[in-house]
């Protein structure tokens, strides 16, 4: 662990007293981004007693359904979003995707008008892969793929020729594998463009080029900066590693504990330190690293539960959201493994309007199983509806019966 002076003063503040949701004194919490990961920490943060308010592009977002006030504006807009901060004054602002108008929540917390979850900066930092890539490697010196930028074709191609085939490209502004390309020839080199471009969250027409590193597996470090119970000073605490596989850049399937060598395990959690003291603030971070042998490089950073995370609704005392709830509140964290456990996702499988779930029943029948419908709705071929979470005597076992329980689930037409 590692202690740190940041922030602590709004952190004890916070920690004092929590208000009644509704009233004058009520803690209030605005989320900008009511997806699945979101829903989860507005339930975690409700259980608290905070007042909830859910922001998202689109109504009826699943955090939207739990929240007690819900929004839909265009978060890119920073008229509209200072005018929406205006009017529900917030105490605490806690940004959940990427396509956020980041100078505005810079403005905001500059104001003092609400304090930005971890904080404006290292929201601004990892909106975008070239601050964070740009941070990491050349401020903080840490191992990363070689990498370069570009804002045009040419630029992407001239890139390409220096770093070599195979490569991955990405737009700067995008989550989940969005936009994301990987190339093994000049043939693909264009449609990774367009795809890059179609696929980003904010069009900056930008894009990140990485060389492939040679890694056995990557990893999530779950990393939380939160109070230390007696001093109330600012600590960095670790979860167990959490391995996953990624199919075109999205998340399909993790599992935690990751088992790893004790020297790359020290390594991932040094690199996670130091990304995260680095960004400062309170709150969870998901940190994604390759790992080959006793080798780490960092990959990228989340400052907000990840979805890889997912799992800990089952094998921890405290799921990542409860983590970052209680982070960000000032509140005593306890990141200890109950259960070695995984979670597989459930998709949309069709593109329709309010679809239904059948083997709901036979899913939850699994041993040790789990699920999570997100309530999302509208379905795609690959939209993320839900997710299984399954814990066994093992990670072998628990991946398993978490895959099995998701193949039980069978979303359907309802025309």
């Amino acid at each position: 662990m590692q202690t740190d002076h940041a922030g602590n003063n709004a952190a004890r503040e916070l920690a004092s007293s929590i208000g009644t949701p509704l009233s004058s004194h009520a803690t209030r919490v605005m989320l900008l981004g009511a997806g699945e990961l979101g829903k989860e920490v507005i339930i975690a943060l409700q259980r608290l007693g905070v007042e909830v308010i859910a922001v998202d592009r689109y109504a009826n977002a699943p955090g939207h359904q739990v929240a007690h006030r819900a929004h839909v504006i265009d978060m890119t807009d920073p008229a509209a979003l200072r005018a929406l901060v205006e009017k529900e004054r917030p105490h605490l602002i806690v940004p959940e995707i990427e396509a956020i108008a980041t100078d505005a929540l810079a403005e905001i917390e500059a104001s003092g008008t609400a304090t930005v979850i971890p904080t404006a900066r290292a929201t601004q930092l990892t909106m975008n892969r070239e601050g964070i890539r740009r941070l990491a490697a050349e401020t903080l010196g840490l191992p990363t793929s070689p990498y370069a930028f570009a804002q045009s074709l040419d630029e992407m191609k001239a890139a390409i020729a220096t770093i070599g085939f195979p490569c991955v490209v990405k737009p700067v502004m995008s989550s989940s594998g969005k936009g994301q390309s990987v190339l093994r020839s000049e043939a693909d080199i264009e449609p990774a463009w367009n795809h890059a471009m179609a696929g980003g969250r904010v069009n900056h027409g930008r894009v990140i080029v990485e060389g492939f590193i040679d890694f056995e597996y990557e990893i999530t470090q779950l990393t939380v900066r939160a109070a230390d119970p007696v001093s109330g000073e600012t600590q960095t605490y670790f979860c167990e590693p959490i391995g996953h596989v990624q199919v075109a850049g999205d998340y399909v399937e993790s599992w935690q504990p990751q088992a790893m060598a004790p020297a790359a395990l020290e390594k991932a959690r040094d690199v996670a330190a130091k990304v995260t003291t680095a960004l400062g603030g309170r709150g969870l971070f998901g940190v994604e690293l390759f790992v080959r042998g006793d080798d780490v490089w960092f990959s990228e950073v989340s400052p907000r539960p990840h979805d890889t995370g997912l799992v800990t609704l089952a094998t921890q005392r405290f799921s990542e959201f409860e983590l970052h709830a209680r982070a960000i509140l000032g509140l005593p964290v306890d990141t200890s493994l109950s259960a070695p456990g995984a979670s597989a996702v459930i998709y949309g499988g069709i593109d329709e309007a309010g679809i239904a779930f059948e083997g709901v029943r036979e899913a939850l029948a699994v041993p040790g199983a789990d699920l999570r419908l997100f309530g999302k709705p509208e379905s795609f071929v690959k939209r993320r509806m839900g997710v299984a979470v399954a814990t066994g005597a093992d990670t072998g076992e628990a991946r398993e019966r978490a895959k099995l329980a998701a193949s039980k689930v069978r979303p359907v037409s309802t025309k």
